[in-house]
């Protein structure tokens, strides 16, 4: 996954609604966080992962990697926000294998760098992430493309008023 590219497709995207909307430096580091959570609940209930009650199977692989870049968005822009580069681990170092224990994982991480606004604290985000993806079972490339097809639709919205 080439994160240097993705950065750029980010702050990219990122300026452009900062302008759009009026933002100039507002800081929206809360809101960001916020809708983090947002999306990783959203692409928990594609998974359907917790829901010990139902039958129904999770969503189609591309709903769900939809779902899944749609965080990987909101982590780089807080990246950029706080001066953060993600890092790529060479080999997560992540043995958990549950879905939804990895999902509260992440949860309990974003409240952690919410709390602390790190990098380090970040970098704990961004590798969970990334271990979910994997457990999701989507390699680097299909995350990359998704991710390039989703910058797309997001500008394509910002011309529509979304």
């Amino acid at each position: 996954m080439n994160i240097g590219k993705l950065m750029e497709m980010q702050a990219a995207l990122d300026e452009h609604i900062q302008s759009k909307h009026d933002l100039g430096a507002e800081d929206l580091v809360e809101r960001k966080i916020l809708a983090l959570l947002v999306e990783l609940g959203e692409l928990a209930n594609e998974t359907r992962c917790f829901k010990f009650w139902s039958l129904k199977g999770p969503s189609d692989k591309e709903t769900i990697l939809a779902e899944y870049v749609d965080g990987i968005h909101f982590i780089l822009s807080l990246g950029i926000e706080r001066g953060f580069v993600p890092e790529v681990p060479s080999a997560l170092k992540m043995n958990q294998e549950d879905l939804t224990v990895q999902f509260t994982a992440i949860y309990g991480y974003i409240s952690e760098f919410r709390t602390q606004l790190t990098e380090s604290s970040f970098q704990k985000v961004f590798a969970a992430y990334l271990h979910l993806g994997e457990l999701l079972g989507f390699s680097a490339v299909d995350v990359e493309k998704a991710y390039v097809s989703k910058n797309e639709v997001n500008y394509e919205r910002q011309k529509q008023g979304y």
